[in-house]
């Protein structure tokens, strides 16, 4: 009995001692080994921050005109913490404020909800900011509704009307760009995750609003500024002791960009007509784009896109609605850098560049028959024409297809032909690659495609990625499909067969098809227009750019981009010399003449390439007009295109003409540089001047509008 005790009580103290080390342990762990971690966060826990956003910098064209600039509005805020402390905790208070407002209590108090608490409607209802941070209810309100709220502060404690700095759109002469300029968005949950660690006054917070696209999201650290944060000592029952540190905002420094808001206007303006001059002759004309770059340092002068939308439509908040309606339209995304077409004709330069650096003789004659015949395929001109025995450079003149299949074919059975394997030579590919195809040309926006170059790498690679697939469907039959349209069914099942026996393989009829811009490749506008410029400029390709400086609010210069040169053509001198003397041929005597009929061309000539590029699905070619001039000393790229547009002299031609005039100060047969829309007749080398109250210095001259 007494050795049962004994046990009992050995057990008990061996408990008791366990119990004892676990708690020195937790002890040990909380106060030495963890103290700095806990210490920490008891003092975060007692401080707060009151964020006031910095005025967001503005976006000037080349000449010094906004394009984005800040309107500053009345703004309703409600201090929650003054609410709390009244017996019915505001609610008297919230129901005087609906009133004058001309809104529903409802609306305020759901404003007035912290985001992710208890019946809190989502972002950007709810509050997503500091609990000691007045909440903004109402923003634009009339000046009489302001005094009314500050003359009666016993009937509106904690309500406050105070001036708010607003996104607005000046639209100089009409200007849109709305892809170039994007528009502002509240902080995503990546982005807050991403800076998570950061403890810099600039770090993105939760009510802030930040670039979502164009310059707006590319540049958005220069134009945000620092923001204005009170530090607030908090004791245990959430009552503000003391202010422990105040910095103040610094403003968002200015952006200067390439683009120039009057030849910006025109551009739009005329591919709009060119959207339109399509559809009056019975095509789609669905969308377009076009580009103006500055061939000497790959600036860009203008960039359009069709369709767009109101940039001042995100100002506020945009609906659900607006969205769904936006994106069904197809307006939201750039033409100009993201959509990737079919370049058709327009591709033949390079092409040619090919031929002269795989030594055909560009002086020599070539047969353009009405038909080319390779395999068990023929391969038709344009309109089945037939020119007989031509110069290569009559053959870009009149755009004979023929003539660049027989250059093709002869490639390809020098590189192999059928038995060719992927690393085996592909010149019109090598080519295009080094003229910047198949690469994002590096400028500054964000979402830029990179196209594809239609080779043997890119067949053979493609297959890797989808021959499972291929398998799989030649295995179903498309058995879906066949219960509706059996015909259909069969056609893809037997396309999907050959596919995945041997889609590798880079076949006769795919090299033919790829030296006219067809098949596989695809481009988007911006990369030809950085094709036509490097011919022009003699080889290099620039990265073109948006912006060509920074400018803080008080007028000093904070930084100057220059040029960059991203690459030189792989293109013997003889070559390029060759382009720019045929070019201009196109335009006198070729398939640009109709569209350039009375133009001033002694004075000023214009080198170009027509493009009519088919793709399938669709009855009607895309229209493609690309351009340089003047062709003697080239200064400027002009490239447009439109989709279902039919051909690139009826559809683009006439537009591009127009840019022209614009640029050149053209009116008939007379040349005036002092009527080009560029001030001084020439983009500006320098930036323009802000004076230091944060005004800029613009040119003097009719402007329009003001959206947002």
């Amino acid at each position: 009995m007494r050795d049962r005790s004994m046990l009992r009580l050995t057990v008990l103290g061996v408990l008791v001692l366990s119990l004892v080390i676990t708690l020195f342990a937790r002890l040990l762990y909380l106060q030495v080994l963890s103290g700095d971690y806990y210490r920490n966060a008891s003092e975060n826990n007692t401080v707060r921050e009151i964020v006031q956003p910095a005025v967001r910098g503005l976006i000037l064209d080349q000449a010094g005109r906004p394009i984005v600039s800040n309107r500053t509005t009345l703004e309703v805020t409600v201090d929650r913490v003054t609410l709390q402390r009244a017996k019915d905790k505001g609610v008297a208070v919230i129901n005087r404020l609906a009133l004058l407002l001309n809104v529903s209590a409802e609306s305020i108090t759901d404003r007035l909800k912290t985001c992710g608490t208890e019946g809190a409607k989502p972002p950007p209802v709810c509050w997503n900011g500091s609990t000691y941070q007045p909440v903004p209810i109402a923003n634009g309100i009339d000046t009489q509704t302001a005094i009314n709220i500050m003359e009666r502060r016993t009937d509106f404690p904690g309500i406050t009307a105070q001036l708010h700095a607003n996104r607005i759109y000046p639209a100089p002469f009409g200007v849109n760009a709305a892809h170039i300029l994007g528009y502002l968005g509240p902080v995503t949950e990546s982005q807050l995750q991403d800076q998570a660690d950061s403890a810099a006054v600039d770090r993105l917070r939760r009510t802030d609003v930040v670039g979502r696209t164009g310059l707006e999201a590319q540049y958005d650290t220069v134009l945000r500024g620092k923001p204005e944060v009170t530090t607030l000592g908090i004791d245990t029952r959430g009552r503000v002791t003391n202010t422990l540190d105040f910095a103040e905002a610094t403003p968002g420094d200015y952006l200067v960009s390439t683009l120039d808001a009057r030849l910006q206007s025109v551009v739009e303006q005329q591919l709009v007509a060119a959207v339109q001059r399509a559809r009056s002759q019975g095509y789609p004309g669905k969308s377009g784009a076009a580009v103006v770059v500055d061939v000497r340092n790959g600036n860009i002068l203008a960039m359009a896109s069709y369709p767009t939308y109101d940039p001042a439509i995100w100002v506020g908040g945009v609906t659900k609605r607006q969205y769904a309606q936006l994106k069904n339209s197809s307006a939201l995304s750039s033409n100009a850098i993201q959509g990737i077409f079919a370049p058709g004709s327009t591709y033949k330069v390079i092409s040619t560049a090919a031929a002269a650096k795989d030594r055909f003789n560009l002086r020599s004659l070539y047969d353009c028959p009405n038909q080319y015949k390779a395999g068990n395929q023929t391969f038709r001109n344009f309109e089945s024409g037939s020119f007989g025995a031509i110069s290569l450079a009559r053959a870009l003149e009149v755009s004979c297809n023929t003539v660049f299949y027989g250059i093709a074919d002869r490639m390809w059975k020098q590189g192999g032909g059928l038995d060719a394997d992927r690393t085996a030579p592909d010149p019109i590919a090598a080519m295009a690659r080094s003229f910047g195809l198949g690469t994002r040309t590096g400028i500054d926006l964000p979402g830029e495609s990179a196209g594809r170059v239609s080779s043997r790498l890119f067949k053979a690679e493609n297959w890797d990625a989808k021959k499972d697939t291929w398998c799989a469907n030649a295995l179903d039959g498309y058995s879906e499909t066949r219960k509706t349209n059996p015909k259909l069914a069969d056609f893809f099942t037997a396309l999907d067969k050959e596919n995945c026996a041997d889609g590798f393989r880079w076949r006769e009829g795919d090299a033919l098809n790829a030296a006219i811009g067809q098949g596989d490749t695809g481009v988007t506008p911006l990369q030809m227009a950085m094709v036509y410029a490097a011919i022009a400029n003699g080889g290099t390709v620039y990265e073109p750019r948006v912006v060509k400086g920074v400018i803080g609010p008080e007028g000093k210069v904070v930084e100057q981009f220059a040029p960059v040169v991203k690459s030189k053509v792989d293109v013997p001198k003889a070559g390029l010399s060759f382009l720019r003397s045929a070019l201009p041929g196109v335009t006198t005597r070729g398939t640009a003449e109709t569209p350039f009929q009375g133009f001033p061309l002694a004075q000023i000539p214009v080198a170009s390439k027509t493009g009519s590029a088919q793709v399938t699905g669709n009855k009607v070619s895309t229209s493609w007009f690309a351009s340089y001039a003047p062709a003697n000393n080239p200064k400027y790229a002009i490239v447009m295109m439109v989709t279902e547009g039919g051909t690139g002299s009826k559809t683009s031609g006439p537009s591009v003409r127009k840019i022209y005039e614009a640029l050149f100060g053209v009116s008939g047969r007379s040349v005036n540089p002092a009527r080009s829309v560029l001030v001084g007749g020439t983009p500006s080398p320098t930036l323009p001047k802000v004076r230091s109250d944060g005004t800029p210095v613009s040119p003097k001259g009719k402007q329009s509008g003001v959206r947002g």
